[in-house]
């Protein structure tokens, strides 16, 4: 079991801040970057919250990301737009990005925008709430041109990575939030998993030679994740990659056919506003009924009661703003080597924990 310590919301948002700017990131990006890494911990995503936070300084600290500029408009029709986004830090973007998009499918119905050469942008569903909370529908996805972990069904060579999907959908109280990946596990878990000596529950990976396994040491050895659905079914998981990377490499105009290097992520944005169709009452009406029916659904042995993707976020959100933000011993170690490097003053927070 990790060991969590808890810190206050406001004191973290202080701290990181302080990181980003020490370290040469423009104001504006710190904070985008120190709002969407704090959301992912306050909803529950441990691992793309201030554990990420090394890995950014380090980036902008070797130049792999931008701490300052801007990204460049290539094209811009209305409801259609593509950015390249130069290597900036990713989660600015897509926050920018929505600042951009959200008003446009207010005002033609729904828009997308393509952003390519993002940085990495964290958790997608970090994002959903800016749109839900306007009454609008949010779907991200992402592909990372620059990395393989994934094999195509039936092959045994890395060729995808997880390509999330997250979408976000408003209802008269709690949102639904979607959060999924074509693949069964993601990189981050298995290096989690081989680091403490652990093995997953099922074989999830496949070895170099193409052998099922559960061992998540094989990936460091060259062996890949199974997609959704793994050996059996995972042309399910193979099909939603190909659409992921057809949509985010394909419209953005970056892919893997120009054979990019570093942290080359493409993203895709899409907005929709409910009253450019059948209006918010008809769609909460709907999506009211749904979250009824799939939460009053009899669970079956060995469940307790049927969720609704969001419900668990919902209540990890409400719990760290009022009992604080809970960090892994190893994310504090961490932190403690970023602030000592950069010469600040060690927080009270921390010396009292």
């Amino acid at each position: 079991m990790v060991e969590l310590q808890r810190f206050p919301l406001d004191e973290l948002k202080t701290l990181a801040m302080d990181l980003f700017v020490a370290n040469g990131f423009e104001a504006e990006k710190a904070q985008a970057m120190t709002d969407v890494l704090l959301e992912a911990d306050l909803i529950g995503h441990s691992t793309h919250g201030l554990a990420l936070l090394p890995r950014y300084l380090d980036a902008g600290r070797r130049g792999e990301m931008l701490r300052a500029g801007n990204y460049e408009v290539c094209s811009d029709r209305g409801a259609c737009l593509v950015w390249n986004g130069r290597r900036l830090p990713g989660t600015w973007l897509v926050s920018r990005g929505l600042d951009v998009l959200l008003p446009r499918a207010r005002q033609f119905g729904q828009a997308t925008l393509l952003i390519a050469e993002s940085h990495h942008i964290g958790a997608l569903a970090a994002y959903l709430r800016r749109a839900t909370e306007q009454g609008l529908i949010l779907l991200i996805s992402c592909s990372t041109a620059s990395v393989s972990v994934v094999a195509p069904f039936g092959g045994r060579q890395r060729l995808f990575t997880p390509n999330p999907l997250a979408a976000g959908f408003p209802t008269r109280q709690n949102p639904i939030m979607l959060d999924i990946s074509a693949s069964i596990t993601t990189l981050n878990r298995a290096q989690q998993l081989a680091a403490a000596g652990e093995r997953y529950p099922h074989p999830w990976l496949l070895t170099v030679e193409g052998i099922p396994t559960d061992d998540p040491t094989a990936l460091a050895e060259g062996g890949s994740l199974l997609p959704i659905g793994g050996i059996d079914h995972g042309h399910k998981g193979y099909n939603l990659a190909l659409l992921t990377e057809a949509l985010t490499q394909g419209l953005s105009g970056v892919g893997r056919a120009d054979h990019p290097g570093g942290t080359c992520t493409q993203v895709m944005l899409q907005a929709w506003d409910p009253e450019a169709f059948a209006g918010l009452d008809a769609l909460t009406r709907q999506t009211d009924w749904l979250v009824n029916a799939c939460r009053t659904n009899p669970p079956r042995p060995g469940v307790s009661a049927v969720r609704v993707p969001g419900d668990r976020a919902e209540s990890h959100r409400k719990q760290c703003i009022e009992d604080g933000v809970p960090l892994s011993v190893s994310t504090i170690e961490r932190l403690h080597r970023e602030i000592e490097h950069i010469g600040l003053t060690m927080p009270s927070i921390f010396s009292s924990n």
